[in-house]
């Protein structure tokens, strides 16, 4: 009886441990673009990783899921008359479907 609480116990403490961050995440920092001193001038840095991260993310569950209707090519902005194109031929015969994703895998895919 004792085993199996501490084992619910444990296992309850894995899993809420593996869905909260133990620190906060900051993706806009904020700096002053002039070294003045009175200067309240701030403006938004945006670090460009944190943005292809979240780019290459999205396109990788639409290649994935959607990957057939060429979703993946639409949001990355490929031109509209290869995107038809794929569609018509399977993505190209599932050859250029599995090329996309490595493309978009290694960040090697235009538009990432």
């Amino acid at each position: 009886m004792n085993f199996k609480i501490i084992l619910s116990l444990a296992f309850l403490l894995m899993i809420s441990t593996t869905m909260f961050a133990g620190f906060p995440v900051e993706r806009v920092t904020k700096a002053n673009t002039e070294l003045s001193v009175g200067s309240d001038t701030a403006s938004e840095l945006v670090s460009p990783a944190a943005v292809a991260a979240d780019r290459q993310t999205v396109a990788i569950l639409l290649w994935l899921f959607l990957g057939a209707f060429a979703a993946h090519r639409w949001y990355l902005g490929s031109p509209i008359l290869w995107n038809i194109i794929f569609i018509l031929t399977a993505g190209f015969f599932i050859v250029g479907w599995v090329i996309d994703g490595i493309d978009i895998i290694t960040g090697n895919y235009p538009g990432l």
